[in-house]
């Protein structure tokens, strides 16, 4: 296990911790909001970069392979070389990524500017673990469960006011708004966050840097792509064999380099161990209702069951959901402060259960969804609040950053097969109207069930948290 080689964290100034939260919650929003803009232009992508619908798909799946591979990169680096250093580079990379998408014209500079997008992705996990060193322990769970709110609550923002902007100006618009945010973003960083004293120095492991991000991107494409490839042509499954074998040599080299890119023996931990499946199965239940709401939204009523909404309409309705997460912040900071992240956890997967249940009599009207999608949000606020809590107090200090990204990339995988598994029902239960076929009402109603059956094994796997698990407010 890797342990620190300079002295442990001092908390910061009282003055300066005051500033410390905000500034880091803000680079979240941005960074969440960031990858959501392309949500609303989907429809447009094809024209927009004369591709073909299917290659211009890649602008959006771009930036989540960004996303995985450069988490738990970035988390390592952050912990080796310095926290904020990496949290201003990961900045850079939005600024950059989102000027080239401005500036693009086809789908290979679309392409590269979205990539480079992903790589921001690093910012929450890396903004938390800056909080463990720089805060007093006493406000350290409460700003923890803000700094991971801020992941719905870019997310949420970022929908409707992509959408409003789409529709009333150029789409580039979107990008150079995401530009001027991120380097307001880093300009606030340099200016109010110290760097960390806290190193682990040494060398980075470069081989294991590249095994990792290898075996990510052959697994998320199989993932992601299995469904429109077909699950028994050479490509699906030579890329899940190709995936598991790298994955293997990965583990191997891991075990054996002085200095790992991932302390495999920290993460069979066992409270490390059952948060991150958690957090996988959490994030596959979390995703559901995203997929859903806004399809049931903008479906028309000739469906019976369509509300004919526009895209805008939609992303105002999903927008308490992320609101809702930040609202959770301090109620999931007493809960964890007084019992336990571990019981945060179970509470926020039972409360998910409990939404998606709701929604099974409740998808008829637009206050109805707003509603369930309300509960859900409370559920995931709760509970992505409490994982970090979870990890940081069953890891050193020097590992905090790689712990958390990797933390992160768990609840990426959890929704990225999420979105496999819908897309497969959805596609599956349609009805015919007219000229199309369309997800049917019970398609919908299947995925909802699974994101319900989802919580409630999340709530189990909590279960066996050790009893005694507390946050790292110490």
């Amino acid at each position: 296990m890797t342990s620190a080689s300079s002295t442990p964290p001092v908390a910061a100034p009282q003055v300066r911790s005051g500033t410390v939260v905000p500034v880091l919650a803000f680079s979240g929003i941005v960074v969440s909001l960031t990858l959501a803009l392309m949500i609303p232009l989907v429809p447009k992508l094809p024209g927009m970069l004369n591709a073909s619908a299917a290659d211009a798909a890649w602008a959006i799946t771009a930036a989540l392979f960004a996303a995985a591979i450069a988490t738990p990169t970035v988390g390592r680096l952050g912990d080796m070389y310095g926290k904020r250093r990496m949290l201003l580079f990961s900045l850079g990379m939005l600024v950059l990524g989102s000027v080239v998408c401005a500036l693009s014209s086809g789908l290979a500079p679309m392409l590269v500017g979205r990539v480079l997008q992903g790589l921001s992705a690093g910012v929450i996990p890396l903004g938390v673990s800056i909080m463990r060193d720089e805060l007093p322990p006493e406000r350290l769970s409460g700003a923890t469960a803000v700094m991971t709110a801020s992941l719905g609550v870019g997310a949420a923002l970022g929908l409707p006011v992509a959408a409003f902007i789409a529709e009333n100006a150029d789409w580039r618009t979107l990008f150079w708004v995401a530009a001027a945010l991120g380097a307001v973003g880093a300009v606030l960083v340099i200016a109010l966050v110290p760097e960390s004293r806290v190193r682990t120095g040494g060398r980075f492991d470069l081989p294991g840097a590249v095994g990792l991000s290898v075996a990510l991107l052959c697994l998320l494409l199989v993932i992601s792509k299995g469904a429109d490839w077909g699950w028994t042509g050479g490509l699906t499954p030579g890329l899940l064999v190709a995936g598991l074998a790298v994955l293997a040599v990965w583990g191997w080299w891991e075990l054996r380099a002085p200095q790992p890119l991932v302390d495999l023996r920290t993460t069979v931990r066992r409270q490390v161990l059952l948060t991150n499946i958690a957090s996988v199965v959490f994030g596959f239940a979390m995703f559901a209702m995203s997929l859903v709401v806004p399809q049931l939204l903008q479906l028309p009523v000739a469906t019976g069951y369509g509300l004919g909404q526009s895209l805008l309409v939609a992303g105002l309705v999903m927008a308490p959901n992320g609101l809702i997460m930040m609202a959770m912040a301090p109620v999931s900071a007493r809960i964890s402060r007084t019992r336990g992240p571990k019981v945060t956890l179970m509470a926020g997967a039972l409360v998910v259960a409990i939404g998606y249940g709701l929604s099974q009599v409740m998808m008829s009207s637009i206050w109805q969804l707003v509603v369930v999608s309300s509960i859900v949000g409370v559920g995931v606020g709760l509970a992505y609040a409490a994982m970090p809590g979870l990890i940081m107090a069953a890891v050193p200090v020097s590992e905090t950053a790689a712990a958390n990204s990797l933390n992160t990339l768990m609840r990426s995988i959890g929704t990225s097969l999420s979105s496999s598994v819908a897309g497969v029902v959805l596609a599956h239960l349609t009805i015919d109207l007219g000229s199309a076929a369309v997800p049917s009402l019970n398609g919908f109603r299947v995925v909802l069930t699974i994101g319900a059956v989802a919580a409630l094994v999340a709530l189990l796997i909590a279960a066996f948290l050790p009893g005694s698990a507390r946050s790292a407010d110490r």
